[in-house]
This record gives C-alpha cells, sequence and structure tokens, in this order.
C-alpha cells in the first residue's frame, strides 16, 4: 500500500511522544559507525536528522543528503561507501529492486543498507533482505524508529562484534610495526571515513601517543587494571579523539609499575573495543607470553612487519608457522617488509625473504629516515607529512587490503637455496 507523506511542516517538528521515549529509552547506544542517508522527502529527511542529534547517537558519525538513490549512485561513484546506507525510495517493488543492483556495484561489501520505501509489500520485503538489505521500512518513520532500527542491525547482544581487530606485530624490536600500525589506522579513518580505534597495548614503552600528538590522562591502563568497570560507557570515557574518525586508546608509557597481565587480560577491553567501531587497530608490543599470544590468536588479521636481515627471518619464520598450528581455521598473516635498503647494511631481497615463508610481502618500505623522524619529530602521519610520497601510497594499500577493498599483489617466487638450513645452524 502506497503510504502518505507528513503533510506539515509541523507534522515534521513533532515533539517525541510518551511511546517513542519509552522506545528510545531501551536502546544502548549506537557505536562509532559512519552514516549517511539520501532522501527524496523532507518527512522522511527531519526525523533522521533529528536521530542524528540524539545522544544515543553521539558517537556516531551521520549526514543527511537529498536526492535519492541518483544522488547516492552519483556520490558513491567518487567516495568510498560507509558502514550504514540509508536511502529512501518513492520506486515502485520492481523497480526498486532493479535499481539497487546499481547501488550494489559501487557499494563495498561489508556496507549495511536500511530501504525506507512507500510500499507495504511483504514479497518486496523478502526480495530485499534476499538480495542483502538489512531492513526494509515503510514510510512514514520517526525520530525512535530510525534509531532503533540502527540499533537492532548494530547493538544486537547476540550479534558477532561489530568490529573487525587487526594485530600489528614486530618480528624483532624496532622495525616500526608501531609506527605502520598508527599510519595505516590514521589511512583507514580519512581515506574511507571510518570509524577507527587504535589500540597501543605496550603499556610501559608505547609511542601512540606520540605519534598521534596526545597526552590522555587516561587509556589502557585504566582499562586493563579496572576489568570490573570497563563497558561501552567506560570505555568512551578513556579513548581520546585523534581526528574526526580516529579513537585511540593510549598507553601509558611510565614505568611506574610493573606491568604483568593475566592470558585474559585485554581480551574483555578487545571485545568491548571491537562492539565500539568497526575497525581496531591491536598494536601489540614484541614480547611473547600468554598475553600477547592470545591476543593474536583471537585477532581476525595479524600483520608480521619485519626489516630484511637474518635474525628477522627466523622470527618471521617461527611467528608464521606457530600462527598456523594456533590458527589453523584462517589464513596466514599478512607481512610488511620494511626499512629496506639501509646504507651499507647487508640485506635479503624481499623474494628471498618471503619464499621460506610462502608468504608474498603486502608492501616494501623501503628506509626513509626524514620522512619518518620528521613524522615523529612532530606528532604526524606519515600522510600528512607528504600525501604524495611513494611510502604513503603503500600504507594506503596496506590499508585497503586489510579492509577488504583491494587483494594482494603476487609476485613470482626466487630461489632461495640453504637458506633454512643456515638459520637453523644459527640456532
Amino acid at each position: 500500500m502506497n503510504n502518505l507523506a507528513y503533510d506539515s511542516e509541523s507534522e515534521l517538528e513533532a515533539t517525541v511522544t510518551d511511546g517513542e521515549m519509552a522506545q528510545l529509552n531501551a536502546l544502548r547506544p549506537i557505536p562509532r559507525i559512519s552514516i549517511q542517508a539520501f532522501c527524496e522527502t523532507e518527512s522522511v529527511a527531519k526525523p533522521i536528522e533529528r536521530a542524528g542529534d540524539d545522544r544515543r547517537m553521539a558517537k556516531a558519525h551521520l549526514k543527511v543528503h537529498m536526492g535519492g538513490l541518483e544522488a547516492a549512485l552519483e556520490y558513491y561513484g567518487a567516495a568510498p561507501t560507509p558502514n550504514l546506507i540509508i536511502l529512501e525510495s518513492r520506486n515502485e517493488p520492481k523497480e526498486l529492486l532493479e535499481s539497487l543492483q546499481r547501488l550494489a556495484d559501487v557499494c563495498d561489501p561489508t556496507t549495511k543498507v536500511i530501504i525506507i520505501g512507500h510500499y507495504n509489500d511483504v514479497w518486496l520485503y523478502r526480495e530485499l533482505v534476499r538480495a542483502g538489505v538489512s531492513e526494509y521500512v515503510v514510510a512514514p518513520v520517526s525520530l525512535a524508529d530510525v534509531v532503533a532500527i540502527i540499533s537492532q542491525i548494530f547493538v544486537d547482544p547476540d550479534a558477532e562484534p561489530l568490529g573487525k581487530s587487526i594485530a600489528f606485530v614486530g618480528a624483532k624490536g624496532g622495525v616500526g610495526s608501531s609506527t605502520i600500525a598508527h599510519n595505516v589506522g590514521w589511512m583507514m579513518s580519512t581515506t574511507f571515513s571510518s570509524e577507527v580505534v587504535v589500540a597501543d597495548l605496550d603499556l610501559p614503552f608505547g609511542t601512540a601517543n606520540i605519534n598521534f600528538d596526545q597526552d590522555p590522562a587516561q587509556g589502557m591502563a585504566e582499562a586493563v587494571f579496572s576489568p570490573e568497570r570497563i563497558d561501552e560507557v567506560y570505555l568512551d570515557r578513556l579513548l581520546a579523539q585523534c581526528s574526526e574518525h580516529l579513537s585511540l586508546l593510549a598507553a601509558p608509557s611510565t614505568l611506574d609499575r610493573a606491568y604483568d597481565f593475566d592470558t585474559d587480560a585485554f581480551a574483555q577491553v578487545i571485545d568491548i573495543a571491537q562492539r565500539s567501531a568497526p575497525l581496531l587497530i591491536l598494536d601489540v608490543p614484541h614480547v611473547w607470553n600468554g598475553w600477547t599470544r592470545k591476543t593474536l590468536i583471537q585477532a581476525d588479521e595479524i600483520v608480521i612487519t619485519a626489516s630484511p636481515e637474518l635474525a628477522n627471518l627466523r622470527n618471521t619464520k617461527n611467528l608464521v608457522d606457530t600462527l598456523k598450528k594456533l590458527r589453523p581455521n584462517d589464513k596466514s598473516p599478512y607481512l610488511i617488509i620494511n626499512q629496506a635498503g639501509v646504507p651499507k647494511r647487508p640485506e635479503i631481497s624481499a623474494e628471498d625473504f618471503a619464499e621460506p615463508l610462502d608468504l608474498t610481502p603486502l608492501v616494501t618500505i623501503p628506509f626513509e629516515a626524514q620522512l619518518f623522524g620528521n613524522a615523529a619529530n612532530n606528532g604526524r602521519m606519515l600522510g600528512e607529512m607528504d600525501a604524495q610520497h611513494a611510502i604513503v601510497k603503500s600504507i594506503s594499500e596496506i590499508a585497503h587490503v586489510l579492509t577488504g577493498r583491494s587483494e594482494i599483489k603476487t609476485k613470482s617466487k626466487s630461489g632461495l637455496a640453504g637458506m633454512l638450513a643456515k638459520l637453523k645452524t644459527r640456532k
């Protein structure tokens, strides 16, 4: 049945009813997600805009556009899609289904879609769900309807965690794993306008606060040492806002206490953080103990950073082999070769480094002391220092692969006779 739009501006500005208030009060806060709505009528655009001002939507980034499907297609032809698209359409059922195919062609696979239509049609609802649409709602909608629908998708307590956790770990100390982790997180947040949380797990010596030029009074230590208090509200208080779409759970970087942790010490913090943002970057220190082992086992993706020399190759080989045993149903870790081409240092070529690991390097990043040094000394990201630099483009490539927006480029292998035997003799 075709539903009629609101007839007057007074109806658009109507206050929340008691029933809507009760509906809103029963909802948990919406996590850090990016939402864009494309509407055809003011009667739908207004309640969505008002929903963006509700306290439960405080962490979400919502933008409302007019123009419906055609405006969305034009917009996403040159921009990444957000975590959620809300699309109003007055098209008839069959026409709506056909037109949505064009939207699917420009949408990232992880983007969820809510359709607000004007036909109360069970067949249409079933076909839309079958096509991958998260929800179909018949107009008119209220502020409470909008928040409730988003909540059903992203705050379901029985659903899988919203966020994808990506653990970065160095094969050896000083190979730049933390720097790459921070820059990849920043690149994801700026390039894709996606909400990212960077968690620095190196409590005594973490560098995220320096790299992001932040000095928060609270952070990871409070979360880990107060497990009975940790929930989404408490975690939100501990996060430092680095940019519009990037938050930091900083390490204290002090030595005023011993940081001895149980195996499960970080598990609850990581779980809560994953439910708060679509992307969680875990900066894991180069140590091997119960909690780092468990963190790597449970991460959705693992990125190993290594420099091209023998000790790094041995350590990377040990890490890759161990993680394959601990994660038999997961794909192999990603490999980044960093600091390649240090003057006068004997090095292993990227191809020879990767062959015994049976991995293709995600990227090989050359040694560039000036770019990295200037960025670190100024508390800036590499992309802020020189957006056109080749290394920044490599960081962007990493971000695209880790978010599923592109695939790793494979290269042909070269021989490495006797290297594994050499490693064994040097142990």
